[in-house]
């Protein structure tokens, strides 16, 4: 994952190596790991709270509870086409997995057919995800419509975040796409005046008389997925972050053009998974028929960031653009542990090369330069602006029309194209089979270090010391005597571009790791620790170390 940016102003009590904990209560769900404090309703999973910085929370605390941090959707019963707007609320909490480095939670709401008409057809399992040493949270959903269920229309669904408009009061989309924004006060008559659309008011006597006779519209901060990567606001006192990153857009409808909301005056931020905007009923699925559906969306992460000066807001908007950059290097997440989101291992690729012809320009075969080639599910040639019910996964060609498409989702897909600069859309006639990468390439790579303990002392953390040599595009994940367990005891995320190894090289960039060990993972008598390297998509990415050293606990 990177190194951590946690807050570190005077005043505030900050521990970047604490372990995560978790408290349950009859009403709440409480996970913090020393830099920041999620709270969640229980059995609801709504985010209620956001204690960071040595503010208790970040969520409008003049909302009600379930107005601040929730999922929602947009249904629409057979035959009915006014929307249904429902806040998703979970009926029963899980803990998934918790120890000092990683909590997974779960909220889910199942659906039978005493519900029928009166609420959206689907079982939702809603995650959150708190990792040690990470400045924010994960969340990420599980939709499934089972085999005979009844029909519905789904026209939206999202994670909505509601801040503080006492504090948040700069927003940015982009490096030319930031500033002071209007107070949600400024919309309400006399301040604001409705105009033709009601999300278009005209700020007639803003609180800021500076924006006075500006038009505020939350579709003027909309951008196509395909750059809608990192979003959020920011606070001058004390300088806070509070930014949405989506790390991949598999799991958005509609292709890289289609265009979202992003965060817009609120304080909102959002991040949208499936939406009619600019677009129509068209990319609002229908399920018909009792047609069985399952779809992961997410996980998307809230990054939290703070600096001792408030006065350049940039600085914390270029470190929310690293973190965003960290967050998609990362990508699968390995952590994440819903069987239904799939990992690197379990995953394909597709690669290949794009030519135009066209007799008019030359006579000979052109390279398709920047071509936008994509997987989704079968359809005709341009379906996947279309496609609304399963993934996708769209590159950029090279200037000589060379593409790889990584990390897919095993299916079936047809692959699609179009050139700037020509006209029409390209379908390749025959239908893909993406299979698990484990049939039919690299294999993940685990050794074993085994080491007799005459003792262990109870309670007690020992420490694990690994030093690299090289790595390349590749991941280290620790074990200790217990290969086979859900999340690795430590992993590094994916680091490492020096290529050492394909380059006959003794080492390339070094790397250290000092891993606390808690005795409870050891035994007395014989001990193994795996270190397994687990990304496998092409035969250069690897890992060399050079020197391991385990220390026990001092005895004096």
């Amino acid at each position: 994952m990177g190194p951590p940016r946690p807050a570190s102003p005077a005043g505030a009590a900050v521990d970047a190596t604490a372990g995560v904990r978790v408290k349950v209560s009859d009403r709440y769900v409480e996970i913090k790991n020393g830099i920041f404090e999620l709270t969640l309703s229980n059995p609801d999973g709504i985010v209620t709270g956001v204690r960071y910085n040595g503010v208790d929370n970040l969520m409008e605390i003049l909302n009600k509870e379930d107005n601040r941090g929730y999922w929602d959707l947009v249904w629409n019963p057979p035959g009915q086409k006014t929307g249904i707007f429902d806040v998703i609320k979970g009926t029963e909490f899980r803990i998934i997995y918790h120890d000092e480095n990683q909590a997974e939670v779960s909220f889910t709401r199942n659906w039978d057919p005493s519900l029928e008409g009166k609420a959206v057809p689907l079982n939702i399992d809603k995650r959150f995800i708190v990792l040690r040493g990470s400045s924010g949270f994960y969340t990420y959903g599980i939709y499934e419509h089972k085999e005979g269920w009844p029909d519905f229309g789904l026209g939206e669904t999202r994670v909505a975040f509601k801040l503080r408009k006492d504090k948040f009061h700069y927003m940015a989309l982009a490096d030319d796409r930031q500033r002071i924004m209007p107070m949600p006060d400024d919309r309400l008559p006399p301040r604001g005046q409705p105009l033709a659309y009601p999300e278009a008011v005209l700020l007639v006597d803003p609180i800021n008389p500076d924006l006075r006779g500006e038009v505020d519209d939350k579709y003027q901060y909309s951008c196509e997925d395909q750059y809608n990567n990192v979003h959020g606001w920011m606070s001058f006192d004390p300088p806070i972050g509070f930014w949405q990153i989506t790390p991949s857009d598999e799991f958005r409808t509609g292709g890289p053009l289609k265009q979202n909301l992003t965060s817009h005056v609120g304080p909102t931020t959002l991040a949208m998974f499936l939406s009619a905007h600019y677009a129509g009923d068209d990319l609002s699925p229908m399920f018909t028929n009792g047609e069985y559906w399952k779809k992961v969306h997410g996980p998307v992460f809230m990054y939290l960031n703070s600096s001792w000066d408030g006065s350049d807001p940039t600085m914390l908007w270029e470190d929310a653009k690293v973190q965003m950059m960290i967050e998609k290097e990362s990508w699968p997440y390995s952590f994440a542990l819903s069987e239904d989101f799939q990992k690197t291992e379990q995953r394909g690729c597709v690669s290949g090369r794009l030519l135009v012809r066209d007799r008019y320009i030359d006579d000979g075969d052109l390279y398709a330069s920047g071509a936008y080639v994509g997987l989704a599910l079968p359809g005709e040639a341009g379906s996947w602006q279309r496609e609304c019910k399963g993934y996708q996964f769209w590159c950029r060609a090279d200037v000589d029309g060379s593409f790889y498409i990584r990390n897919i989702v095993t299916g079936n897909y047809n692959l699609y194209a179009w050139v700037p600069g020509f006209i029409g859309d390209y379908k390749l006639d025959a239908t893909l089979t993406i299979a698990s990468v484990d049939e039919n390439t690299y294999q993940p790579t685990t050794w074993q270090i085994k080491f007799n303990l005459d003792s262990v002392s109870p309670g007690s953390t020992y420490k694990f010391r690994v030093a690299l040599a090289s790595s390349a595009r590749a991941e280290l994940q620790v074990f200790f005597n217990d290969k086979d367990r859900g999340v690795p005891h430590f992993a590094t995320g994916l680091i490492g571009r020096d290529n050492a190894i394909a380059r006959h090289g003794i080492h390339g960039l070094y790397w250290l790791f000092n891993i606390n060990v808690d005795s409870a993972w050891l035994v007395q008598g014989m001990n193994t620790i795996y270190l397994k390297q687990p990304r496998n998509q092409s035969p250069f990415q690897g890992l060399m170390y050079d020197y391991l050293r385990l220390e026990g606990p001092c005895d004096c």
